[in-house]
């Protein structure tokens, strides 16, 4: 299914490249602290999640698209055809666009729908599920405590980090808690002895059934599937995901139990009521977010789909 040309946008040079320019120096603030680590054999805690456990890497972040419903005009936008899910405008859709010489191309609608069928069904399916469940606040980030209980038989998740409340301090709290936990993702990383605790029995097969707006990393995952619908989406919405991830994921480890203090991160005590409290509220705030995101991203769906 081909998209109407009628519907589209058409940006000259002037304006689609001062986009470009913009998504790049805003992708770079988060790729470039990145790579330097990388490169010097450095890790860290909490900025490196969103490169190493997602799968789009730096140089995909930095390149901008325009999303469905967009032409390209200019010599730049030529070069663009030979890249995926472009393709250039026919001389009847110039004619009809009014444009009359240098490069024009736009999003493979047709094409995508027809190779990433499945990726859109399933994104559309979750988004809109999660969406119109009821957000819950009750988890106060144990899924992390559940990722290291009982270290001294499994060891600790992240080798170079230390337990705040030490091995003991935190399989206590652990065993003291009632854990929540919607999220497979994150389910999936539990030792085998904190597994049997979820009240949830969380699988694969009912992911779509189980995932809710109040939890973190639900809310992380909107970059997921948005980078998964690259290059369908613009890039300011795909940036848009990945910041709030970035901040969900400093939160998160905020309520972690590992000492973050040498890399600047006060942390949040779940294991006290004025910590539960504190996750609560930041969460209720992350969800809200998430919600208007969703809707962006569900708005973006249709547009694809035409």
């Amino acid at each position: 299914m081909q998209l109407q040309l009628t519907r589209l946008d058409v940006l000259g040079p002037e304006h689609w490249q001062a986009r470009e320019e913009a998504h790049q120096r805003r992708a770079s603030r988060f790729t470039e602290p990145y790579l330097q680590r990388r490169s010097a054999g450095r890790k860290h805690p909490v900025e490196d999640f969103l490169f190493t456990y997602y799968t789009q890497k730096p140089g995909q972040l930095l390149r901008w698209h325009p999303g469905a419903g967009v032409v390209l005009t200019g010599e730049a936008a030529a070069e663009r055809a030979a890249w995926k899910y472009y393709r250039p405008l026919t001389d009847a859709e110039r004619a009809e666009q009014d444009i009359n010489d240098g490069g024009a191309v736009t999003f493979d609608a047709e094409r995508f729908l027809r190779e990433r069928a499945e990726t859109v069904s399933f994104t559309r399916t979750i988004l809109a599920a999660t969406a119109a469940r009821p957000a819950r606040f009750a988890c106060f980030g144990l899924h992390e405590w559940a990722m290291v209980y009982k270290s001294r038989l499994n060891g600790v998740r992240h080798e170079y980090l230390e337990l705040r409340l030490g091995a003991e301090g935190t399989d206590g709290v652990v065993e003291a808690s009632r854990i929540n936990c919607s999220h497979f993702d994150a389910f999936r990383f539990y030792t085998p002895q904190a597994a049997p605790l979820n009240t949830l029995r969380l699988s694969r097969e009912n992911q779509r059934d189980m995932e809710q707006p109040g939890c973190l990393h639900a809310n992380m995952d909107l970059y997921k599937w948005a980078y998964k619908l690259t290059p369908a989406l613009p890039g300011e919405l795909v940036m848009d995901c990945f910041e709030l991830s970035w901040r969900i994921r400093e939160m998160d480890m905020q309520a972690s139990p590992y000492d973050l203090a040498a890399w600047g991160y006060e942390p949040i005590r779940i294991e006290t009521a004025e910590g539960r409290a504190q996750y609560a509220a930041a969460q209720r705030g992350f969800a809200d977010e998430s919600q208007r995101l969703r809707g962006r991203l569900l708005a973006a769906l249709e547009t694809i789909e035409g």
